[in-house]
């Protein structure tokens, strides 16, 4: 699809998500979601980590107890059964379904599909059946989080699902995407039509939320039914009967209500919680036994089988108690499955409610003699009291306010054992606290088996250097990581992360390029197209894999640097294409026709700097033709107060710039010359003019269309005000390549956006047929591919070198990030993000076509052109005097010594600035002289600063204040220095600084 002008994307995010170890398979996070197959026997979990598990329960779940005959099944509860598994549950399988927590999930299709729904805004369904290991497949996407699922039974073709942008979706499971939509709410549209809780029957659909509704909908039409008002809280969870007459809602009002929907009401409220309730399940076709959780951790089961209406005699047992809030209950035959915020899930022996329980003796005669009374529980089997254990009295709830059972006769019939109930009526917030009352004694007080669960990182922090992290697990464990190379570094075992913290930091200030995260588990790195390219580190604190050569100072972009890697097979991948697309035109050359083109294989441009030329980078092709990326933005000029700043990036306040020191620092970062390069840098590039004030860089001419780009785009910023500032007897290369751009941070326009401007000339110059590309990564492909016809219009003859050049290990040193490293392209929404792209650093080859078409342009650009967007660099004020006055001042005529650099200037660079200022270079220099910095020093606050120290760190660390940074340069007495003042050391008009070749 082409994209016109008019055409706004959404903004586009690459995210990369570090490997944990590998381990057996389970949760990392705590689980939201379960499902059961009790034909296959198989327990479905869907977690906070973004994963769905399967489990082999190895259990029977058909002899479930039958409704009709409760008390036919004499089996023993399981902790008098000894022979019953204790540890049966084996792990089957795993999927990463989603991106950010599963909230919840049900089966479909008689249990061939597993559908979740996330809070990565989209619902899933995986065919855990099936032979081969698809991926589960997105089905539907909601604007906002997808909080809950619906479907009639486990046999039919269709789920609903509900989500926070106030939507209900139904969406067709045999491919027919969505086949009903209704908006929830009332003509307001506020948050509170939020859908957190949604249950269906084949004739209605209902929904709740924060607004404390129940809205009941035909699922057919979409039409609105009715809504039903009485909770006065968040309703959390809802059940509806096979017949689709009575509805069941529970809410964190910390009641169950029960609801007509012939009558229009509600029936029951039931009050045997005293907390929010937060899960609701029952596989009874008319929700006789039911069973709901809290927040707390309660578990509770209630039996309103034969009780004609009146729930108030029906039975309710405190099951068991969680460590945590429970956030789902299900159960299927004699077994309870719980999830909570722990990785792991418990499993509890469910309790037989049939007509032979054996309650306490004051409930057996209250329920012998109520009408809801079964008839053979009169008379409990004499052998009761030893193959049924009693239940205790304290695990007794009273279902509601007004029921009389457990009554207080009850209560003093045993009144050793005082049961959790209330005689009164309960307002929906109480809590329990009377000490007469006493405590609730759950029935099991350990689970009868724990699916054991990972441990997942679930706290975060990004040192100085912000190219570490440190994140606590569930363990409580501290690890430390390198995000450029998606490895863990250390393990500090089981420490406070806060403790560890400054053990290892450092005193650095780094421009953000970067959010991290641990919601699902693991740590994702989150790299966003207006700063990702933002930060740089010297490639002199690096230690490299394998040896590189870097020329003086280098600095290396910390974005552009970890996207090469990641994406290093797709950029293999695309090389391999566009060799092939140009070896056709080479035919069609041999034959005759009209295109023509491409070598057999790529050539590297000629203009390759010797050590790069040797073989070392014969494998990726050099970005634009010059191999020694040089560093711009660098230069120190004088701020003048009385001229306007021309920086408006300077966060500092309000330091003027002289007017050359703003262009030499942005076109710099033009040209392949560094603030001060010495000779030594490219000296085989390209001859070495002498750049004359107002000069550009015409006196090379460019190599493809995409050079002359760059040409033009310097031209723009050289002509009146960058050749003056590059005059300085730097005996530096102008070439005219955008390379350079990529090696700072900061400097080169968005080219996303910039695309119709950056590559205005590139349209011009081509024609009408590269005036609109896909808005995409393959844009850059098809721009490419323009040039190629350009080329061949203009030199029919000749076979085009390739448009791909990428970077070259001395400017993105080699990474290997772990071939499992997820690889993530997204989307920003109203309600979050959207996944656009999910694979690995091990998939993004095979997965180009797929990326082609998802990926934003920025990262074609950047990938397949080595361009990044361009930015003014960041600038700091100073002010730079001699100390005590002993050494000549480096002020102007003017007496002005307040100065400007890029951010990233070091301390190193500045004592070279003020050794050339205040003592004429020799002219013979001289090799063995000590350098500036063994001779001179820098202060600030009496504090003498380190020589690797930027300005930045500088002033986030040491001066921390909003003024100019005040700086104090001293001899330290190991070499003598003339007081004299030259009149080139005192003209008050700053040049970039240079530094004589060693």
């Amino acid at each position: 699809m082409v994209s016109g002008p008019q055409t706004k994307k959404a903004k586009q995010r690459v995210s990369y998500v570090l490997p944990l170890a590998n381990s057996p398979g389970g949760h990392r996070l705590g689980v939201n979601g379960l499902a059961v197959d009790s034909e296959q026997s198989i327990l479905y979990s869907g977690g906070r980590d973004g994963a769905i598990c399967a489990w082999d329960l190895n259990l029977d779940l058909k002899s479930v107890v039958s409704p009709e005959n409760p008390f036919e099944s004499p089996e023993d509860p399981p902790s008098d059964q000894p022979s019953k598994p204790k540890n049966s549950t084996t792990f089957r399988s795993q999927t990463q379904a989603h991106t950010h927590w599963v909230n919840d999930i049900v089966l479909a299709q008689n249990n061939t599909a597993l559908v979740s729904a996330s809070s990565d805004l989209t619902v899933r369904v995986w065919r855990p059946l099936s032979n081969d290991t698809e991926a589960p497949q997105t089905i539907g996407q909601h604007a906002d989080y997808v909080k809950c699922l619906a479907t009639p039974s486990s046999q039919v073709d269709w789920v609903a699902s509900g989500g926070l942008d106030r939507r209900i979706c139904l969406w067709d499971l045999s491919g027919a995407g969505k086949a009903l939509e209704i908006e929830v709410g009332d003509e307001e549209k506020s948050e509170k039509g939020s859908v957190y809780a949604l249950s269906a029957s084949r004739s209605i659909l209902a929904s709740g939320g924060p607004e404390s509704i129940v809205r009941l909908w035909d699922p057919r039409s979409g039409k609105r039914v009715t809504k039903f008002v009485g909770h006065t809280d968040n309703i959390r969870d809802i059940l509806i009967n096979e017949t689709g007459d009575t509805i069941m809602t529970a809410s964190s009002d910390q009641t169950v209500k029960v609801w007509s929907v012939t009558a229009g009401r509600c029936m029951h409220t039931l009050t045997m919680h005293n907390d929010s309730v937060w899960s609701l399940f029952s596989d009874d076709p008319q929700l006789g036994i039911f069973y709901s959780s809290d927040r707390s951790g309660l578990v509770v089961k209630t039996d309103v089988r034969g009780t004609l209406g009146e729930m108030d005699d029906g039975l309710s047992l405190a099951v068991a108690q969680e460590n945590d809030g429970v956030n789902k209950v299900i159960a299927y035959g004699d077994y309870i499955w719980t999830a909570t915020s722990s990785s792991s899930i418990n499993r509890w022996s469910n309790v037989d409610t049939g007509s032979d329980i054996q309650l306490p003796e004051a409930y057996r005669h209250h329920r012998a003699s109520s009408a809801a009374s079964r008839p053979r529980q009169v008379s409990p089997p004499i052998t009761s009291n030893t193959s049924k254990k009693e239940i205790p009295s304290q695990s007794v709830l009273r279902i509601s306010s007004t029921a009389t059972f457990p009554s207080a006769a009850a209560r003093d019939a045993d009144a050793s054992t005082a049961i959790s109930a209330l005689n009164t009526v309960r307002k929906g917030s109480e809590i329990i606290v009377d000490p007469d009352i006493g405590v609730i004694v759950p029935i099991h007080a350990l689970p009868e088996e724990t699916i054991e669960g990972q441990h997942g990182l679930v706290k975060h922090k990004l040192l100085n250097d912000r190219r570490r992290a440190l994140t606590l697990d569930t363990a409580g464990d501290v690890l430390l990581w390198d995000l450029l190379g998606c490895t863990p570094i250390q393990s500090f075992g089981k420490r406070h992360l806060e403790d560890v913290e400054p053990e290892v930091n450092t005193m650095e200030a780094v421009a953000p390029w970067c959010s991290i995260d641990t919601r699902t588990g693991r740590l994702a790195v989150v790299l966003e197209a207006y700063n990702c390219f933002d930060a740089e580190m010297y490639a002199d604190e690096l230690q490299p894999e394998e040896p590189v050569e870097f020329r003086d100072d280098q600095r290396i972009n910390l974005g552009k640097w970890v996207l090469r890697h990641i994406f290093s097979n797709l950029v293999d991948e695309m090389i391999k294409r566009d060799e092939s697309y140009r070896q056709s035109l080479n035919e069609n050359l041999k034959k005759g026709g009209q295109r023509a083109n491409a070598p057999s294989s790529i050539q590297l441009p000629q203009t390759l700097v010797g050590d790069w030329a040797d073989g070392t980078a014969v494998l990726t092709p050099r970005a634009n033709g010059i191999s020694y990326p040089m560093t711009p933005g660098m230069g120190i000029g004088v701020a003048t107060p009385a001229v306007p700043t021309h920086l408006p990036g300077v966060p500092e306040d309000g330091a003027p710039l002289d007017k050359r020191v703003s262009q030499a620092s942005r076109t710099s970062a033009d040209k392949n010359g560094d603030y001060f390069s010495s000779t030594q840098i490219a000296p085989e590039a390209t001859p070495k003019p002498a750049v004359t004030p107002g000069e550009t860089q015409d006196d090379k001419p460019p190599k493809s269309p995409s050079d002359a780009d760059k040409e033009n785009n310097n031209g723009k910023d050289t002509n009146t005000l960058f050749g003056k500032k590059f005059r300085m007897g730097m005996g530096m290369s102008f070439g005219s390549k955008k390379l350079g751009r990529s090696a700072s941070s900061n400097t080169e326009k968005p080219v996303i956006i910039d695309e119709k401007v950056d590559d205005g000339s590139e349209t011009s110059e081509n024609g009408e047929k590269e005036k609109e590309v896909d808005d995409s990564f393959f844009g850059i492909v098809q721009t490419i591919r323009n040039e190629y016809d350009k080329a061949l219009l203009e030199n029919p003859d000749q076979p085009v070198e390739s448009g791909i050049t990428p970077s070259l290990p001395n400017e993105t040193p080699v990474l290997k990030p772990p071939s499992m490293t997820t690889v993530i392209i997204q989307e920003e929404t109203s309600g979050g993000s959207a996944d656009l792209y999910r694979g690995t650093v091990g998939t993004v080859g095979e997965d180009a076509s797929l990326i082609e078409q998802r990926a934003p342009m920025w990262l074609g650009d950047l990938l397949l052109r080595n361009k990044i967007p361009l930015k003014e660099p960041v600038k700091v004020s100073f002010i730079l005097q001699p100390w005590q006055d002993l050494l000549p001042s480096i002020a102007g005529p003017d007496g002005n010594a307040r100065l400007n650099a890029n951010r990233m200037l070091r301390v190193k660079k500045i004592l070279a600035y003020v050794a050339e200022r205040i003592e004429a270079a020799p002219e013979k220099p001289d090799p063995n002289a000590l350098k500036p910095e063994e001779y001179l020093e820098l202060y600030c606050y009496d504090q003498k600063l380190p020589i690797s120290m930027s300005l930045a760190t500088l002033r986030a660390h040491v001066w921390k204040g909003g003024a100019d940074v005040m700086l104090y340069y001293k001899s330290n007495g190991r070499k003598s220095i003339r007081y004299e003042k030259t009149p080139e050391s005192i003209t008050g008009t700053s040049t970039p600084l240079t530094q004589a070749a060693p």
